[in-house]
């Protein structure tokens, strides 16, 4: 046999560690992984928590912690007499219409940021200001201009939102290739399909992070709007019922806000895979 093919022969029998593939030899299939299976492991977690919160929560005096026994009967309560639902629609109007607002300006001017040096140059400083600005600080001023009502809570979610949707974009925007743009150009395309052609596409996993972070940051303004402006929605069940020292019931909107927080963004990141399947056989294992 060839020196060659004797080398041939020991690189496709090397073993393929590490998962590296050495010549055609498929990689060994490991045993059974728990990384394998995300859901197996997050119920594990789950009830892990909750056996550990139920033994601990009835040792204590139930106005320091409840235990989630308590806190579903509850949530069953506050369902039955249409209270949590009321609390919960509420809270979702102004959400919408701000996260809604937040988005087609966040991603606008992160386009002409991201497009324009002059758009990034005029408009930079002043974002950078009010995203250093805590949204706390201007709600004495947004409750002076917009009331205390429905367009006060809108304002404070789209100012929670709006930064962390154009800094994402503009970072998107920036990152495409100047080598992809300058290819399709010599292929003779206009501005128009550069920008829903190549620059869009490239950058909506940016924006979509973006979006995911902005979910969280909304949520957070909501609950701090309805401190703050007219007492309503699920901010309003959290201060009526910790006045009252009512700890099995102050858990319940608690528990939703987070439950709502995690559904948007799960949906949110159903949304990409959907609009941007090509990211996923890019992704490193």
């Amino acid at each position: 046999m060839s020196q060659s093919g004797t080398l041939r022969g020991s690189i496709d029998a090397a073993p393929a560690d590490d998962g590296l593939i050495y010549g055609l030899t498929p990689p060994r299939r490991e045993g059974f992984r728990l990384t394998d299976h995300p859901r197996l492991v997050q119920g594990a977690v789950a009830v892990v928590l909750l056996v550990t919160w139920e033994l601990y929560g009835r040792s204590l005096n139930p106005i320091l912690l409840s235990d989630p026994t308590a806190v579903a009967g509850a949530f069953v309560e506050l369902v039955r007499d249409g209270q949590l639902l009321r609390a919960l629609i509420q809270s979702l109007q102004p959400l919408a219409a701000g996260f809604f607002l937040s988005l087609v300006a966040g991603v606008a001017v992160g386009l002409l940021m991201g497009r324009s040096k002059l758009c990034y140059e005029a408009l930079d400083p002043f974002l950078t200001a009010l995203y250093a600005t805590p949204t706390v600080a201007l709600i004495p001023l947004i409750m002076l201009w917009f009331g205390f009502g429905f367009s006060a809570k809108v304002v404070i979610i789209f100012l929670s939102c709006f930064f962390a949707i154009v800094i994402n974009t503009y970072a998107g925007v920036r990152n495409v290739s100047r080598a992809t743009v300058d290819v399709v150009r010599a292929y003779g395309a206009n501005s128009r399909q550069i920008m829903f052609k190549v620059v869009l596409p490239s950058a909506l996993p940016f924006v979509m992070a973006g979006i995911r972070v902005a979910i969280g940051r909304g949520v957070i303004g909501m609950v701090v709007a309805e401190f703050f402006t007219a007492l309503s929605g699920l901010g309003a069940l959290i201060i009526v019922f910790s006045n009252a020292f009512a700890t099995a019931k102050l858990f319940v909107p608690v528990l939703v806000l987070s439950c709502l927080g995690v559904g948007l963004t799960t949906l949110a990141s159903w949304v990409e895979r959907r609009l941007a399947p090509w990211k996923e056989t890019e992704r490193a294992g």
